[in-house]
């Protein structure tokens, strides 16, 4: 593995939150895999494209993207040894050949210069220590017009997800629901944050995307409590609030429940740019 920077993030995706997403892998790509027709359609891969997925995770969108290219190729990133461990499995067991998965730190990366065409991701981009390095640095590894395309949690507020983490945090001292500050709070910062980063051509547009929670409340509810940040400040309140904050999630999803499991809704920002030709 490659120098880190990110050092507190790495911890985390090399510990309990890698380890959880790696075990729940088909629970979350369930909850995010609406946004990999939008991404994939934004950033315009075809036949033969090298493509960089960055916080690839457990490499949903990687394989996705492999199945898009043909004899092109997908590199996948991420700091999370774990889930990286489960991209390397799924992409065997379902014949994808041309991905190759790297663990190291984006931001700092010594990636070949000009080495792709484009660049995606599904939530990876929200945890740079400094994006602005982060994203010179996936720019560099682009061709000149080369494609990038992320998404980003939005803020949560009036939203499916706003109203079931708002029920958790009004247990949960100091829990956040959604981004309310940082680069990806609002689109004028992250148009700030790609142009200093020397990205063109930047485009920002609202996005939902429908995903499962959970077969039922309780199953969902019991993923939600184990799900990274409400299970961080649950450990904060030494678990002193479970049973308020079990209660509080199981009648927040109550409302969502449909025939084919617990229904929120995903708020992000679809984000498009481009490298500038020469």
């Amino acid at each position: 593995m490659t120098e880190i920077v990110n050092t507190a993030q790495s911890e985390a995706w090399n510990g309990y939150e890698g380890e959880h997403w790696s075990a729940n892998y088909d629970r979350y790509d369930a909850l995010n895999h609406g946004f990999n027709e939008p991404l994939l359609a934004a950033v315009h891969i075809g036949p033969g494209d090298r493509v960089l997925d960055i916080g690839c995770g457990n490499g949903q969108l990687t394989r996705a993207a492999a199945r898009r290219v043909g004899a092109g190729t997908v590199t996948g990133v991420d700091l999370s040894g774990p889930m990286l461990g489960r991209a390397r499995e799924l992409a065997a067991t379902e014949d994808v050949s041309n991905v190759t998965f790297v663990q190291g730190d984006a931001q700092v990366y010594p990636f070949p210069d000009n080495a792709f065409d484009a660049a995606l991701s599904r939530f990876g981009i929200m945890f740079f220590a400094d994006p602005i390095a982060a994203f010179a640095n996936i720019a560099r590894a682009l061709r000149p017009g080369g494609r990038l395309a992320f998404v980003a949690m939005s803020p949560m507020p009036g939203t499916d997800l706003g109203a079931v983490f708002g029920a958790a945090a009004a247990h949960l001292d100091n829990f956040v629901v959604g981004p309310s500050e940082g680069p990806f709070a609002d689109p004028d910062r992250m148009r700030i944050l790609l142009s200093e980063a020397g990205f063109r051509d930047i485009a920002i547009e609202y996005r939902e995307a429908a995903g499962i929670w959970g077969r039922d409340i309780p199953d969902a509810t019991e993923f939600i409590m184990g799900w990274g940040p409400v299970r961080y400040h649950r450990a904060l309140a030494d678990f002193a609030t479970d049973d308020q904050v079990r209660a509080a999630v199981s009648a927040a999803v109550t409302p969502f429940a449909t025939p084919d499991g617990i229904r929120l809704r995903v708020p992000a920002w679809l984000v498009t740019a481009a490298t500038p030709l020469p």
